[in-house]
């Protein structure tokens, strides 16, 4: 017999990993980590130094790609996909018009991307949570219904960020992403 335990706040709690009182949408570069749900190699596997995405990871990669025409104010700049996880950075820009994107850092992201986000989204910078809500949520949808496995949890509850603080950590955290698959 399983007992469960009444609530506590004063027991159970999760402390936040985010900066107390930092705005999210603020203009920046944000590195971010997300682990699939358990660890599970569900992203594909490495051979040869050299990432091989499964369908999954497939999924994952256009869900990345397709971020920008769901968020104005944000370019896609160094992302790897891993057999058990992700990383990335986004930058979001400052502004509330209607303005274009400038050109994404990304090389797998096409020109395409980078275009302004249609007319009935919201015109001003999302927050990295909201980003990484909409990453998790739509590549989570699409691998189950690959999978016939509606509801199945994907990703672990929280992810990892760190706010990036200028060009020396931007270019160490670019090159820690680019070279993950041979480490």
């Amino acid at each position: 017999m399983v007992l469960f335990r009444k609530f506590d706040p004063e027991v159970h709690h999760r402390r936040s990993i985010r900066l107390r009182g930092y705005d999210y949408s603020k203009p920046g570069f944000y590195f971010f980590t997300i682990c699939s749900k358990h660890r599970e190699p569900l992203f594909g596997r490495i051979e040869n130094n050299s990432m091989i995405l499964s369908q999954f990871g497939k999924i994952v990669q256009s869900t990345w790609l397709d971020l920008p025409n769901h968020n104005n104010y944000i370019i896609l700049d160094f992302f790897v996909i891993m057999p058990d996880h992700v990383h990335g950075i986004i930058q979001i820009e400052a502004g509330a018009g209607s303005k274009p994107a400038p050109a994404s850092h990304n090389k797998l992201a096409p020109a395409s991307h980078n275009k302004p986000a249609p007319a009935y989204h919201n015109k001003l910078a999302p927050n990295l949570g909201e980003i990484i809500r909409q990453l998790k949520t739509f590549s989570a949808r699409k691998i189950n219904e690959l999978r016939k496995t509606t509801g199945v949890v994907v990703w672990q509850r929280n992810y990892y960020e760190t706010v990036i603080k200028g060009e020396k950590e931007l270019n160490a955290i670019r090159n820690y992403i680019q070279t993950n698959p041979t480490r």
